[in-house]
């Protein structure tokens, strides 16, 4: 399951190699590779942050050994990202970079999603978990969920005109945070009944 799964993560960077190969990128090459990136950056977090309220419902307990790898993948895509940014987009113009960020609100906050995922990959290994202490890595891992918000937003202030996937992706991360609160006050009555 561990290596589909890492094959399947692989798929939309070998669907974009080929159309470029294909000269398939249509009008504005950069355009879509910054898009696609993108659009799999969020798709990926959103799986990741499936994983949780998914093992709750169905007892499922080995998907959360694909958290971690499916986390990563979501962080790779936004490095590419980033990359076709700063890269094919901005050609490495520190200053023009920095006045985009603050000028541009989606910038911002797609940069500050991006900042927010370093400490995630960087603690990701089965080391920093027990150097750090299963409760403190917790409490850092939870940054995922902002994480979430800003990349979210991030899409909604991107598009200008058909709000209907930015608004998809709302409702799913809506959903997902929804059934994690029904789940805590699930298992805090359950806690309550027993103790009393």
């Amino acid at each position: 399951m561990w290596r589909t799964v890492w094959l399947a993560c692989l798929v939309p960077l070998i669907w974009l190699a080929f159309c470029a190969y294909a000269d398939r990128l249509g009008a504005n090459p950069i355009e879509h590779i910054t898009r696609a990136t993108g659009d799999w950056t969020l798709r990926l977090l959103l799986v990741t942050l499936a994983v949780t309220p998914l093992r709750q419902i169905t007892d499922w307990h080995w998907l959360v050994r694909l958290r971690r790898l499916l986390g990563l993948y979501a962080f790779f895509y936004a490095c590419l990202h980033l990359l076709t940014y700063v890269w094919l987009d901005q050609f490495f113009d520190i200053e023009g970079i920095v006045k985009d960020i603050i000028k541009r609100p989606f910038v911002t906050i797609g940069f500050a999603a991006f900042v927010l995922m370093l400490p995630l990959a960087l603690t990701s290994t089965h080391g920093m978990v027990r150097r750090l202490g299963g409760r403190a890595w917790q409490r850092l891992h939870k940054l995922v969920y902002a994480v979430g918000v800003l990349g979210v937003a991030h899409y909604w202030w991107l598009v200008k005109k058909d709000l209907t996937e930015p608004i998809l992706y709302a409702a799913i991360l809506t959903l997902l945070f929804g059934m994690r609160l029904w789940h805590a006050r699930r298992l805090r009555a359950h806690v309550a009944a027993q103790t009393a």
